[in-house]
């Protein structure tokens, strides 16, 4: 029965994907003049009454945890983002906290900053071109929806998916972002996340997993995977795989916004290409720090401070919260707790 529900439901969501229509409820930007006079605010919990997203696209973020807005970012800023990776791998560039990383296959011997070797930077908010995308009007936009209005950025990445090696390293295990996060509540933080390109399941689109951020956060850890698993790639342990899986095909400049604890992944890319995507977590200011200790997110904690310890020049005793509120950046309303 639980099955027959799960696939009902995946063929549901299929449908909203594909549709193309101004009022799809994921598959079209919206500027509407928002929900009727008989909408009732308490029935929701993840979004915030405003006259952005229709009824429509609100009920579809409560019930399934994301929401794609098609064709967000221009053509114009996009190409700068990649621009400014591209200096960023040749070394013209090195801002300040920006962490660097490559894909656990390539041997320290063999490791040359370039474009085919960097897989990820994260951590940009020094760097002035691509913390752009972060105060990008369109964004804030839709971020607001799910923030109120005093935003942060948490933080930020630009993803650089390689051509698989073989090893399936590429992939991403499914996790749930608020195992990183020592910050709260849940629902008050919200990812945005742009494709810089076609993406689909040949060069490792995202995988979701709808409705799943209505449950807990789960316990984490590396996955057993024999060809290895990069730095940080912490997977849920334990979840259920009768759960429908949706993948999200986009197109350059497309951006999906999600809940924290949805539960996400990406496959591995088997095309000779690189997949690029840029990304935000976006937090209320009115968030507020947790102490993680003793707490299913103690190891990532752990992590985190050792690596930043080693490459960044943090001191010993940092706190977990201290590495975070390092990171952070007003970027539209007032600063609060954060």
């Amino acid at each position: 029965m639980d099955q027959a529900r799960a696939a009902a439901r995946l063929r549901v969501l299929r449908g909203h994907l594909g549709r193309r229509s101004a009022g799809a409820a994921i598959a079209h930007p919206t500027s509407g003049t928002g929900p009727p006079a008989s909408f009732h605010p308490q029935q929701f919990q993840y979004t915030k009454e405003n006259n952005v997203l229709t009824l429509e696209q609100r009920k579809f973020y409560e019930e399934n945890g994301f929401l794609v807005i098609k064709n967000l970012v221009s053509d114009a800023d996009i190409e700068r983002f990649r621009n400014e990776f591209e200096r960023i791998c040749r070394q013209e560039v090195k801002p300040k906290g920006l962490m660097v990383v490559k894909d656990v296959t390539i041997a320290k011997s063999e490791y040359v900053p370039s474009e085919q070797t960097i897989t990820k930077v994260q951590d940009f908010q020094e760097d002035e071109e691509l913390f752009r995308y972060c105060t990008l009007p369109e964004i804030l936009k839709y971020v607001e929806c799910f923030t109120g209005p005093n935003i942060m950025a948490m933080h930020a990445m630009l993803i650089n998916k390689p051509p698989d090696s073989g090893k399936k390293t590429s992939r991403h295990p499914l996790h749930q972002d608020l195992h990183y996060f020592p910050f709260r509540p849940s629902n008050n933080i919200v990812c945005a996340w742009t494709a810089m390109e076609h993406v689909d399941r040949n060069n490792g689109c995202l995988a979701v997993l709808p409705g799943t951020h209505k449950g807990s956060l789960k316990p984490h850890d590396y996955p057993q995977w024999e060809g290895g698993v990069n730095i940080m790639f912490h997977g849920i342990q334990d979840y259920d795989e009768n759960n429908a899986r949706v993948h999200l095909v986009m197109e350059k400049g497309d951006t999906v916004f999600f809940h924290p604890l949805l539960i996400h992944g990406s496959g591995r890319n088997k095309t000779q290409g690189f997949r690029k995507s840029i990304s935000c977590h976006f937090a209320d200011a009115n968030c507020h720090y947790i102490d993680v200790k003793g707490t299913s997110q103690e190891n990532i904690e752990n992590e985190v401070l050792q690596l930043k310890s080693n490459f960044l020049e943090v001191k010993q005793d940092t706190k977990f919260k201290d590495v975070w509120k390092r990171q952070t950046r007003l970027v539209k309303g007032e600063r609060i707790n954060l």
